[in-house]
């Protein structure tokens, strides 16, 4: 009997950010979560997804191990008792519920800001613990291959990965076109409080690599550069380093620090400069622009790009879901096709058995020429005889119609029961 698809699934929509850290895990985590459910299960195919936003398991058994997978994950994480998180996870154990749930997750329409190309390459990540554990058999290979076709072909035909829906990678956006035409510009991070952290984030999928942050607290600079691959430098340098900046972000609010037209004129910091204000209240004084060289974008500029990315993601979703639709309808036929070639193989083995029976009585007497021929022509003869019913048996599963082709065959020739999923 084929094994089902299911998948233990926390996320933002159901748990708050305590939970989802409590239950997060980074790739050493991610990797030896994998090699206790291979030691403590009998799930035979596993793939562990962890995001900022998720953490996923997805497997294939005959059984539900939602309540062992949850005490693996807390044993991973350093804790005994699930109580506090066991409710925010949901199993999924119907079987296409779950494949459409992976595709859904891969392709960002399950994502916090619809359209994610971030989660594509965590899908990725994922995928390659779990071929590196050997928990990743023909079902999740073909599963995986086939949802990364999925998202070229959505790439190709829709909108639905154009523009930037968030404000924190909108900003990144306006940043890289404003650079365009600099030699590694510098790019001044002011103020590192959530969307600070979140453009400092988005930077590392750019390839603007010379960030530099600034921080009253200079600690928190300093862990956020090391896990952005920027650079922290203390708060007393600050104009100098607006000095230095070719592109100045702030997200300190502005009654804490606010850049005016006088003290950039008195800092003499006049060379071409862009400013991106993403505080409220504003932290960066318009009238900068009255400055030779110096554009100011403000919070609402970069509220309107991410808005009309989303609108435009959003009015592509239904096109979208009729690629999967479509995707998930020959990866189904597929599954079907995957289920029969066990009894397929059976079937042919049996005709194999009673092809060298005969031969063994009748041989005997022959020369070897002839021995070669009687060989290959009885050879060619099973072949043919099993071609027949395999076309067959894969039409049926293009009509739905394999089911009762495969209790007949496994009937007729005595062969163990099989059963197609889906």
């Amino acid at each position: 009997m084929q094994s089902t698809f299911k998948v233990l699934t926390l996320s933002y929509k159901q748990a708050p950010i305590a939970v989802r850290e409590a239950v997060s895990l980074n790739e050493i985590a991610g990797k030896n979560l994998l090699d206790k459910i291979k030691d403590f299960t009998a799930i035979q195919e596993a793939m562990v997804l962890s995001t900022c936003n998720r953490t996923e398991v997805y497997y294939t058994a005959d059984q539900d191990y939602s309540t062992e997978l949850i005490k693996l994950i807390a044993l991973e994480r350093g804790f005994i008792a699930t109580k506090e998180v066991a409710p925010y996870f949901i199993s999924i154990t119907n079987h296409d519920d779950a494949v459409k749930h992976l595709f859904n997750v891969g392709l960002g329409l399950e994502s916090q800001v619809v359209g994610d190309m971030q989660i594509m390459n965590q899908v990725k990540n994922a995928y390659q613990w779990a071929a590196d554990a050997n928990m990743a058999g023909p079902f999740l290979h073909r599963l995986l291959h086939t949802i990364f076709f999925t998202n070229k072909r959505v790439c190709n035909e829709t909108a639905f990965r154009d523009g930037a829906a968030s404000v924190s990678y909108a900003t990144v956006e306006l940043v890289e076109e404003l650079t365009k035409d600099l030699v590694n510009p510098r790019v001044l991070m002011i103020g590192v409080g959530d969307i600070g952290a979140n453009v400092c984030d988005n930077f590392q999928k750019s390839d603007l690599n010379n960030i530099i942050i600034a921080n009253r607290t200079h600690r928190k600079a300093v862990d956020l550069a090391t896990k952005c691959n920027a650079n922290a430098v203390y708060w007393e340098n600050v104009w100098q380093e607006i000095a230095l900046a070719d592109v100045v972000i702030s997200s300190v609010p502005g009654d804490c620090f606010f850049i005016s037209k006088e003290v950039v004129e008195q800092q003499g910091v006049l060379n071409q400069k862009f400013f991106v204000d993403l505080s409220m209240p504003r932290s960066i004084d318009a009238a900068l622009e009255e400055l030779n060289g110096v554009e100011v974008y403000n919070i609402d500029t970069i509220k309107n790009r991410a808005t009309e990315a989303l609108e435009i993601r959003l009015a592509a979703i239904p096109a979208v879901e009729a690629i999967v639709a479509e995707s998930m309808d020959e990866f189904k036929t597929w599954t079907k096709e995957m289920a029969m070639s066990p009894a397929l193989q059976q079937f042919k083995n049996r005709l194999e058995e009673i092809r060298q029976r005969e031969l063994a009585r009748y041989v005997k007497n022959l020369s070897a020429n002839e021995k070669e021929m009687v060989e290959t022509i009885t050879k060619n003869i099973l072949n043919k005889i099993v071609k027949m019913p395999a076309l067959e048996l894969k039409a049926a599963c293009q009509r739905g119609e394999s089911e009762a082709l495969l209790e007949g065959l496994s009937a007729l020739f005595q062969l163990e029961p099989a059963t197609v999923s889906g």
